[in-house]
């Protein structure tokens, strides 16, 4: 249960971080649309381990082999299997946690659930499990395009170093041009420094990811169960490490009163309906109102540390255990294009929900 996310476009993912690939099969794919192969690589090697010095240090090629559902280059309507192959595991690196809970992972969690685990890299748990995620974005990313709609996520926080919440003023392209992911040159630099710092104490930081949807028409969503936000909420929340998630002003909108927070409407150039402000963040009621979407994502510190830390095992008794291996000092740069997969595959969802009704 809880491995297959999405109505319409819907993607049910397998595999383990030592296992021997992770895969997934998409449903759901409108056919006769132009498969990208590369564009799919593309997306994964953005999120692959390895693709800088403020990473883990685990090489993986990330090569995805598409299994069915594509035929001459295009989709056929079919299921749409893929595997992405693990090469380069060291699961010795976990040897000394196979009976020890680590402080703050899902070990002791999945053991009670389950009653077994697999502890090689956290098995199921993994971050690594996004690899499948990737994959069914990128292709949810492939129809969109058609459609007008681009999802774009950067890095705006880290730890205490934030750029301005006013996306308006960055170019975003450009957070592909820096490690961190920041469109703010300056920014990422610090960023850079800050991860650096606690990748040599053997710690972690955390950090916040802003998402950015254009071209998203208005009347997606539904107004009671199935609310716009509710879904692109669920679908960050279920990414390994986020704690929070808001969209528009969100939590800064308490300060605020109604007469500074709503959303004006006037009729646009073309004659359209349109806000002069967007602090609902491109959806109201629910619903989304033909603005710019716009959320953010809050990650933890990765709970992997260099450092003694206290715990207990399974047999009830008090010990210490310092992790070992290759780990990632900071998990948002990596996990921006994670966030816009399942931004993607929300939205390309609640798309072919609404023809669905309309029909």
């Amino acid at each position: 249960m809880g491995n297959t996310f999405g109505n319409i476009f819907r993607l049910t993912s397998f595999g383990e971080s030592h296992g021997e690939a992770v895969g997934g099969v998409v449903d759901g794919m409108p056919a006769g649309v132009e498969i990208d192969v590369e564009f799919i690589r593309s997306e994964l090697r953005r999120r692959r381990p390895g693709q800088s010095l403020i990473t883990t240090a685990r090489k993986e090629p990330d090569e995805v082999e598409l299994l069915s559902g594509v035929f001459e280059g295009r989709s056929t309507g079919a299921p749409i299997g893929f595997i992405v192959r693990n090469t380069n595991q060291h699961s010795n690196d976990y040897d000394n946690l196979r009976d020890v809970f680590r402080p703050s992972h899902a070990d002791y969690t999945y053991y009670e659930k389950y009653g077994v685990r697999d502890h090689r890299g956290g098995g199921r748990s993994s971050a690594r499990i996004t690899i499948a995620r990737c994959v069914g974005g990128a292709l949810a990313k492939t129809v969109l395009r058609q459609m007008g709609i681009s999802v774009t996520a950067y890095t705006s926080q880290v730890g205490n170093i934030a750029i301005d919440r006013d996306y308006r003023k960055y170019d975003l392209a450009g957070a592909e041009n820096n490690a961190v992911r920041c469109p703010d040159a300056e920014a990422a630099e610090r960023m850079i420094e800050l991860i650096r710092r606690m990748k040599g104490a053997g710690d972690t930081v955390g950090g916040i990811i802003t998402c950015v949807i254009k071209g998203c028409p208005p009347g997606l969503g539904e107004p009671e169960f199935g609310k716009l936000h509710a879904m692109l909420g669920g679908a960050m929340l279920g990414i390994n490490a986020v704690k929070g998630f808001e969209y528009g002003d969100g939590f800064d909108c308490v300060t605020g009163h109604g007469s500074e927070q709503n959303d004006v409407f006037d009729i646009g150039e073309d004659g359209r309906v349109v806000t002069l402000t967007n602090h609902s963040g491109g959806i109201q009621g629910g619903i989304s109102n033909g603005n710019d979407i716009l959320f953010r994502v809050a990650f933890k510190p990765v709970a992997t540390i260099l450092q003694p830390q206290r715990t207990v095992d399974i047999n009830g008794r008090r010990v210490e255990v310092t992790a070992r291996g290759r780990h990632d000092a900071c998990v948002v740069p990596r996990a921006v294009p994670v966030v816009e997969a399942m931004a993607a595959m929300v939205i390309l969802d609640c798309c072919l929900l609404n023809r669905t009704v309309r029909l």
